[in-house]
């Protein structure tokens, strides 16, 4: 990935759209990464529930015509943000272009990157030495376009995954290759008592969006669980996966990781990791019962 270099002099405009933020951490998160360069930065969030009108596209063209430097695009729109890139929309494994961007930066031309692909992959590594084996993932929309390349990367046996959509678990497992299959959501009790992880890429499980896409009866054989939600921390999902002996991995380590990543993206600056992380915990939500135990 190619990295921008941002002068100390700069001040970096940017932003977050999508559907109910107002819960976000990633301005604290950048403010963090920013002040430990002394960079100046302004950061608006647009959020889509807000505004019966939100049109994606004219919204872009106008914070482009605003001067941003660029913008975290979160659900229910990374999608259009690789569309809006075209030919430069994200690359993951083995060159494989990813169906969705989670990031724009407003140079010439428009480009896209995932931090969630790149984001996963450091949050896995950090964890973890093993390889995630055969999966079982409910979603495949967005955050599941690049989980899915993400865990082909990291050496999974197989991908198994299911939407309220089917058609949209296809058109993914297309992309991902011979290890990912879709199965109807009906079948997804099977899929799950076959499988070594458990991965929530759904809404399912977060503020506004209750319950789990996972019922207690489906986990008996797996041994870790990773919820993309970090907003609640705890979410129903990891409660029941943690009470069934899961080693579970809450989505607050991939935010921490898909914020380092996005501030690198923006600046191609350096920063002393270990510091970074113990900053962001700190940004972690109050419930801190579900930690990410992956390693130990």
């Amino acid at each position: 990935m190619s990295r921008r270099i941002m002068t100390v002099s700069k001040r970096l405009k940017m932003g977050l759209i999508g559907d109910n933020i107002s819960r976000t951490r990633l301005p604290a998160a950048l403010k963090i990464m920013c002040n430990e360069h002394n960079l100046a930065f302004s950061f608006t969030p647009i959020d889509s529930a807000e505004d019966d009108t939100f049109d994606f596209d004219m919204t872009l063209s106008r914070i482009m015509a605003e001067g941003w430097d660029g913008v975290t695009v979160t659900h229910p729109f990374k999608l259009d943000a690789a569309r809006a890139a075209g030919d430069h929309a994200p690359l993951g494994a083995d060159g494989v272009r990813l169906a969705a961007s989670n990031l724009l930066t407003f140079t010439d031309p428009i480009k896209a990157y995932n931090t969630d692909y790149s984001g996963f992959i450091h949050m896995w590594n950090t964890l973890s030495h093993t390889s995630p084996g055969q999966v079982a993932m409910a979603g495949a929309g967005g955050v599941a376009s690049a989980i899915g390349p993400a865990l082909i990367k990291l050496g999974a046996d197989s991908i198994i995954i299911w939407d309220i959509e089917k058609s949209r678990a296809e058109v993914l497992a297309s992309l991902l290759g011979p290890k990912a299959h879709a199965i109807d959501h009906h079948d997804a009790a099977q899929a799950c008592l076959r499988a070594d992880g458990l991965v929530n890429a759904t809404s399912i499980g977060m503020a506004g969006y209750g319950g789990t896409a996972f019922e207690a009866d489906w986990l008996s054989q797996a041994s870790w669980a990773f919820d993309a939600v970090y907003t609640p921390n705890k979410t129903p999902f990891l409660i029941t996966a943690r009470a069934a002996g899961l080693t579970c991995i809450s989505g607050f380590s991939l935010f921490k990781s898909m914020a380092i990543e996005t501030f690198k993206t923006y600046t191609g600056l350096p920063l002393h990791q270990n510091a970074i992380y113990k900053k962001l915990e700190t940004l972690r939500p109050l419930d801190k019962s579900t930690e990410d135990v992956l390693n130990e």
